[in-house]
């Protein structure tokens, strides 16, 4: 992989598998043709080198948490329940090339499908408790009594590993220190590799929450052979390829959002880092994070290839080190870090995917991207670089009629409308008043008149004459 560095994409957890990839402003362009004949092989699914697991860097721990009955927040807005009344991803293969998953009752028949970072693996490790928690948003089974489960709880998932920060290449920890951490590992000639090892093994929806985020224009045969491998997943092998955003902890060199002098310039034009898969967007279903109140997460990178988003923050799912749920992740230097990041909202567009093409079967990826990114919730400006054409919406997802074709990633214009002026207000209608009034001075009158006409009468009746 050379200098470059590749990370999973959750808010706090950061897989630094090397140095960064440079500096200096990119010169933003649409991605160039993709050359296939840099498609790497499948497999053998085996780490590019050699790699070690030091003994000063066991498996993160995890804080239990989240059983019981309860809908986990981020999940209500997905109104999940409604949804399974259309499909619940039954017939689905749903590949999580991540830190591995590892074996857990609600995830039945888990299927091993490699490891490129242990030589002799096969996936269902899970050291870096991340993994196992974006397999369980995409297919946990229900369980009577809870309130979580996957969004797609009858889909079947396949696991590779592909990277973890608690390995490294093997050697590399001769000049660290005992208290040092790993350097991590993952390279992106294994990503390639592992993209078109789950599109030969049926997949029907591949899950990547991974990026690496160069500062220049991604043009590496490694880069190259990543480029034709989601190509050949999405065309020849018809998979969806739905990938995380990116972090701005992990892509430092974040891009701008919407300039509001400009607010119609092509976000292509403005790209300081590229987020790589999801720079692919012609092949890529892009995925940002917003937070409970659907406001974009202050984490996620904006970026012209973004297509959808879903809540990210404060994730609850499978816990990976025992039978229940987990609400955090537990470093090895006692740090509680909660699950939140793109990383979380990715997998769960991912079992919407698996929905879909469990009810429309005969829908294409590229048709099944086009019905998600339809039926979210748009955003005023019908588009924009954070949440793409907005929240996705499972229910609207698997029951609206969709057009044909979607406007282009760009924010819509200005528009500039008369409004009709309003008609005037007819004339108040006073006669009930009137009459009102009329009758009470009439009333009034009367009385003050009967009350005058008194006083002669009383006068002559009630005086007497006292002389003798």
């Amino acid at each position: 992989m050379g200098s470059k560095g590749f990370h999973t994409t959750a808010a706090a957890l950061t897989l630094a598998l090397s140095v960064s990839f440079g500096a200096g402003p990119a010169a933003a362009d649409h991605p160039p043709p993709i050359d296939a004949g840099l498609l790497p092989p499948g497999g053998p699914a085996t780490p590019p080198t050699e790699t070690e697991h030091p003994a000063n860097s066991p498996c993160f721990s995890t804080q239990a948490g989240g059983d019981g009955p309860t809908i986990p927040p981020t999940q209500r807005t997905l109104e999940l329940p409604d949804a399974w009344q259309f499909a619940r991803g039954a017939g689905q293969l749903v590949a999580v090339i991540d830190t591995g998953v590892s074996p857990h009752p609600r995830l039945p028949g888990l299927i091993p499908g490699g490891d490129y970072v242990a030589a002799g693996g096969d996936g269902i490790e899970d050291c870096d408790a991340h993994g196992t928690i974006v397999a369980g948003l995409i297919g946990a089974a229900q369980l009577p009594g809870q309130g979580f489960a996957g969004v797609a709880p009858e889909a079947r998932i396949m696991t590779i590993r592909q990277t973890s920060a608690l390995y490294q290449t093997k050697g590399a920890g001769k000049e660290k220190g005992p208290d040092d951490m790993p350097d991590g590992y993952g390279k992106i000639s294994a990503l390639a590799s592992a993209v078109r090892r789950a599109a030969d093994a049926g997949a029907r929806v591949i899950n990547i929450s991974l990026v690496a985020c160069p500062t220049s224009e991604p043009t590496s045969a490694e880069m190259g052979a990543l480029g034709a491998a989601v190509q050949y997943a999405a065309l020849d092998k018809d998979a969806v390829i739905v990938a995380a955003a990116g972090n701005t902890d992990t892509c430092k060199a974040s891009n701008p959002g919407l300039d509001p002098l400009h607010p119609t310039d092509d976000p292509w034009d403005h790209v300081n880092s590229y987020v790589v898969p999801a720079w692919w967007d012609a092949y890529v279903l892009s995925v940002g994070s917003v937070d409970a109140f659907g406001q974009p997460s202050k984490f996620s990178v904006p970026g012209p290839w973004v297509g959808v988003a879903a809540p990210g923050e404060n994730i609850i799912s499978l816990d990976p080190r025992n039978t229940g749920l987990t609400t955090a992740k537990v470093t090895n230097q006692g740090q509680v870090t909660p699950y939140s990041g793109t990383s979380f909202a990715a997998p769960q567009v991912s079992g919407v995917a698996a929905l879909v093409r469990s009810r429309f079967p005969d829908l294409s990826a590229a048709e099944v991207i086009q019905r998600i990114e339809a039926t979210a919730h748009a955003p005023g400006e019908g588009w924009n670089p954070y949440i793409g054409y907005g929240t996705v919406d499972p229910v609207a997802a698997l029951s609206d009629q969709v057009p044909r074709q979607l406007p282009p990633k760009l924010p819509a214009g200005a528009r500039e409308q008369q409004l009709p002026l309003p008609k005037p207000a007819p004339a108040p209608d006073n006669t009930a008043r009137d009459v009102a009034l009329i009758g009470t001075g009439i009333v009034a009158l009367l009385l003050v008149l009967g009350f005058l006409a008194s006083f002669p009468l009383r006068r002559r009746f009630g005086v007497h004459d006292t002389a003798a």
